[in-house]
């Protein structure tokens, strides 16, 4: 699985920290993130048959922010 670039996108998370993955992001003025993330067929085929998805999340021993994965496009079509 990796974040991959789309249309709405308007920065770029770690993109200079080679520890991490950039994360092409959509950001708005109240703090709502939305990064679009690519599956390999294995992990699609996984999902199919599991319906598992495990999310890891980093918090840095911060408080745990609210998640919200999506399967549905997140946007307004014009």
């Amino acid at each position: 699985m990796k974040p991959i670039k789309f249309k709405e996108m308007n920065c770029t998370f770690a993109e200079n920290q080679k520890e991490y993955l950039p994360l092409p992001a959509y950001k708005d003025k109240e703090g709502n993130v939305i990064s679009l993330w690519q599956l390999t067929i294995i992990e699609r085929i996984k999902i199919f048959f599991t319906g598992n998805l495990w999310i890891h999340n980093l918090t840095f021993n911060k408080p745990l922010q609210p998640q919200r994965p999506l399967v549905n496009y997140p946007f307004k079509r014009s």
